[in-house]
């Protein structure tokens, strides 16, 4: 199980219905453990996919290098990405499995309808494809 907490959905919330009709984006912090995935922080970042932001996602680079180089030296790491579908459900699209480079990864999904959030869901990126996963809160 991934641990999300109610802040980290609500975030999640934010930062699609804000973003919308564009998708958001960001990177996912956190550690692993014998109990399951802890998520700390979800850390937002411009999405740099030029003109198609409303259909497509892309972690501004640089940001996730930067990420990486604060986080040298601790317990934790970047552990995944998430995104919004600002007009579709919360799963992958063939784009997303297209863009996937980092197994093991977690995705998290947050699926829009009129600019409204409903459904977050978490997968985790395996050779050819996507796992679902529970989120649960963790709280």
């Amino acid at each position: 199980m991934i641990r999300l907490s109610r802040e980290h959905r609500a975030q999640l919330r934010a930062e699609a219905e804000s973003a919308w009709p564009e998708e958001c984006c960001g990177l996912i912090v956190g550690r692993k453990g014998p109990d399951g995935t802890e998520i700390s922080s979800l850390v937002p970042t411009a999405n740099v996919a030029g003109a198609d932001r409303h259909q497509r996602f892309e972690v501004d680079p640089a940001a996730h290098l930067r990420l990486q180089r604060k986080l040298r030296g601790t317990e934790e790491a970047v552990i995944g990405v998430y995104h919004s579908h600002p007009a579709g459900p919360a799963v992958p699209s063939a784009h997303d499995l297209a863009r996937a480079i980092e197994p093991g990864w977690l995705w998290i999904i947050v699926g829009l309808t009129d600019g409204r959030t409903g459904e977050i869901n978490g997968f985790l990126h395996r050779a050819g494809g996507f796992e679902p996963v529970e989120l649960g809160t963790g709280d």
